[in-house]
């Protein structure tokens, strides 16, 4: 195809993406029911589940604001060639390949921040500030902050270096290099992801000698899971929120539970929540879902080294001839179609992964406990009770609250 076709394509898919999570976020705010469940009646006052409405209402309209902002951007910066623009700058002070990608990407990162960080402080200082949900202090926000920087530059910029000359020293069939190296990478961090990135931004704490401790190791034994990694962790110092959640595999498995989640449940409720994450190590969903991303990150790699090839489309972008860094840009929109139907797979396994976690905890330790935990989880996130199916269908990783119930009890 001709640079102008190319453009055209990417401005219909840009726009096609925009407006479609647009309009499954209307119907999703539209589908809002009146009436509280029977089953959560017991957890949502009037109040309460009116709060909850208002919480969705306002995420959604800063969201909204947020995503417009960014499609415009991203729509002008196509249309008008500012990509290329950007490259001829910065080709007048370097042609090494490495530099000319990490200054490109550093430059849109940066305009990429100045776009969202006001966002994210609304976000965290006034909608869940105003509905009770935020802690984090404006020190450890700035750290947090920093420390994803020194993370991204590190390792981002580590694996731009190591698949730029990959491309220049393989120049054909690179993506089986490129292929290998991320899937070694891939299985490192979900290895260690509790060992070396959790703890830069949350302490991790054993779990204490008592009643809970010997009721998830009299659960563990009798279901024969080795129990020697988990976890306490402090979400408590950024949100009210509670949370658990598995990672890791073999020997380097861990389990964590928020401090919030310890706080809020008994101990039957707390190890009910364990049952749930042990049966996605016992259902092995973690080694399937590792294996799918591996098998996804071929495919993607394999796209990217074809569309690389096409010269027209870092014209297309404004660019004087074919580019690394434009065509990365340009394939992430070129490749957004595919992706959300890689997504929308991924989340209907997930979702069907959770019911087997739950039913795992139902058969093994108690329904009851387990739907008491759910319950006060989510009237504690504000959570919608009342998602629209096609909403769910596309980005819900687990399944709503309702259908949970309604299979734990039947």
């Amino acid at each position: 195809m001709t640079a102008s076709t190319w453009l055209i394509v990417f401005l219909l898919i840009l726009c096609f993406g925009f407006f479609f999570e647009k309009f499954l976020e209307f119907i999703n705010l539209k589908n809002w029911k009146k009436d509280i469940p029977d089953q959560m009646k017991e957890y949502y006052s009037e109040n309460k589940y009116n709060e909850s409405r208002m919480y969705q209402i306002e995420k959604g309209r800063i969201s909204f604001i947020q995503s417009l902002v960014s499609f415009s951007l991203t729509f002008l910066a196509i249309f008008l060639g500012w990509f290329g623009y950007l490259d001829q700058i910065i080709l007048g002070f370097t042609q090494d390949s490495f530099l000319r990608a990490g200054v490109f990407f550093l430059c849109l990162f940066f305009v990429g921040e100045l776009v969202s960080l006001p966002f994210s402080l609304y976000n965290t200082f006034v909608i869940e500030q105003k509905f009770g949900f935020n802690k984090t202090t404006t020190k450890t926000f700035l750290l947090d902050k920093l420390k994803s920087y020194l993370l991204m530059f590190s390792v981002g910029g580590g694996l731009l270096y190591l698949t730029i000359i990959t491309i220049e020293w393989v120049q054909h069939g690179y993506w089986i290099y490129l292929w290998v190296g991320l899937t070694v990478f891939m299985l490192s961090i979900n290895m260690f992801y509790a060992d070396l990135i959790l703890p830069l931004f949350n302490k991790l704490t054993p779990i204490e000698d008592g009643g809970l401790k010997s009721k998830i190791s009299e659960f563990s034994t009798k279901v024969g899971y080795s129990l020697k990694n988990i976890y306490v962790i402090d979400g408590s110092k950024r949100s009210t929120k509670a949370n658990a959640f598995f990672s890791g595999i073999g020997p380097r498995k861990t389990i964590a539970l928020y401090d919030t989640l310890i706080e809020k449940h008994t101990d039957e409720e707390l190890v009910a929540v364990l049952a749930h994450e042990i049966g996605h190590f016992k259902r092995k969903h973690i080694l399937v879902s590792l294996f799918l991303s591996v098998i996804q990150t071929g495919i993607t790699l394999f796209l990217f080294e074809y569309f690389l090839n096409q010269p027209n489309i870092s014209i297309a972008f404004g660019a004087d001839n074919s580019s690394f860094h434009i065509g990365m840009i340009a394939f992430g929109i070129i490749f957004s179609p595919l992706g959300i139907v890689i997504g929308v797979a991924m989340n209907v396994l997930s979702r069907k992964n959770e019911f087997e976690a739950d039913h795992y905890a139902k058969e093994n330790y108690s329904a009851t406990y387990l739907s008491t935990a759910l319950k006060k989880l989510s009237a504690d996130s504000l959570s919608n009770l009342y998602p629209h199916k096609a909403y769910v269908f596309v980005h819900y990783s687990h399944p709503p609250i309702l259908k949970r119930l309604e299979k734990l009890k039947n």
